[in-house]
């Protein structure tokens, strides 16, 4: 929005020539959705706590688990809209708003959030105890991930070539099988961010990371200079997810204030479903869908998590790990809390350097 009203005024006030600049920009949103987050996450702690909208921490999921998270009992949920206030807010000042890829992911990140809402809305005003039926949730996300995968395919050129890494100039046609990919994509990243949010601060610290990497990744292949040196597609107008990226970055580390160990606020499905989902889109338009496995490692060894433990149990009626996701089976190896936090942090930092790395590796 400041975009187009300050940018058309730099003949005449020639400071302004800054507004140009994507670099400029994302350096402000994350700023802007920084400052929006702890301006208004208090007010958001004290409205929820006022409804007691709080976590519920059932203990017929597991006994032991509820005696390690009992203290979070009642603890404010939903904090998933402060990330999404922060989120559009600063993307919608700072980013050029007619550019199809920010309208294309504002628009999925909202369609996300509303489903998360429901469910929060679901699990913890109306008290059902379940929310949403995982069946619901994935009507939702795989009918969110055709309609991008229809709208990608017929406004994004050359978007169903599949970039392998490590290799230059190396892509697979999918052609109609690229639905199925977005499909994939948006779904898994959604609900591994999802199964990762079970920790004060984890999942949104390493979303953090993940943006952070991933803003690098959209300015470099939007940049045609940066792109053809390093021999990864060009994704023209693709910078501007730069600005998003950042507006996603600085929300939570906003969040994370709020919600870093013992947190004061959950995310809640708002949050989860919306973050993981948008970080996956993000991957399929600067296609960079291969390397999303390394720069969201710790999400992917999450999900894998409880698919090896599932799987497991119904074939051999045996258990891999004490308990899934991942990071709870750490905790019932009786690790602290925080040091599981900080450790996920740690391994998250170094996949998202790894990724940055592996641009040169071709």
């Amino acid at each position: 929005m400041l975009y187009y009203l300050l940018y058309p005024l730099h003949d005449f006030f020639p400071f302004l020539n800054v507004f140009r600049y994507i670099t400029f920009r994302s350096a402000m949103a994350i700023v802007t959705a920084f400052l929006i987050s702890i301006i208004f996450g208090p007010r958001l702690i004290a409205w929820i706590s006022r409804l007691e909208i709080g976590e519920n921490v059932r203990k017929e999921d597991s006994v032991r688990l509820y005696e390690l998270h009992k203290k979070k009992q009642g603890t404010p949920t939903m904090g998933g809209i402060l990330i999404l206030l922060a989120v559009f807010s600063a993307t919608l000042l700072w980013a050029d708003i007619a550019n199809k890829y920010i309208l294309l992911i504002l628009f999925s990140t909202l369609w996300l959030g509303v489903t998360g809402f429901i469910d929060d809305y679901l699990k913890h005003i109306r008290k059902c105890s379940r929310g949403l039926s995982p069946r619901e949730k994935f009507i939702s996300q795989i009918g969110l991930a055709v309609i991008a995968g229809v709208v990608l395919m017929l406004f994004f050129p050359g978007i169903t070539r599949l970039d392998v890494p490590f290799m230059k100039n190396v892509s697979v046609d999918l052609g109609f099988f690229y639905i199925i990919l977005v499909i994939l994509v948006i779904t898994g990243s959604s609900n591994a961010v999802n199964l990762t949010d079970g920790l004060d601060g984890l999942a949104v610290g390493i979303v953090i990371m993940v943006s952070l990497g991933f803003s690098l990744l959209a300015y470099i292949s939007g940049n045609i200079n940066f792109a053809s040196y390093l021999f990864i597609p060009y994704i023209p107008g693709g910078g501007e997810l730069t600005v998003f990226c950042s507006a996603l970055l600085g929300s939570g580390l906003g969040f994370l204030w709020f919600n870093c160990y013992p947190a004061s606020i959950f995310m809640g499905d708002v949050g989860s479903l919306s973050l993981g989902g948008a970080l996956g889109l993000i991957a399929l338009m600067i296609k960079k869908e291969l390397l999303l496995g390394i720069v969201g490692g710790v999400f992917v060894i999450e999900a894998l998590s409880v698919i090896i433990q599932v799987t497991s149990f119904r074939l051999t009626k045996k258990r891999v790990f004490k308990i899934a996701p991942l990071h709870h089976h750490f905790q019932f190896l009786g690790w602290p809390e925080n040091k599981i936090i900080v450790r996920f942090w740690i391994i998250a930092a170094l996949c998202a350097m790894f990724t940055l790395v592996t641009l040169k590796i071709r």
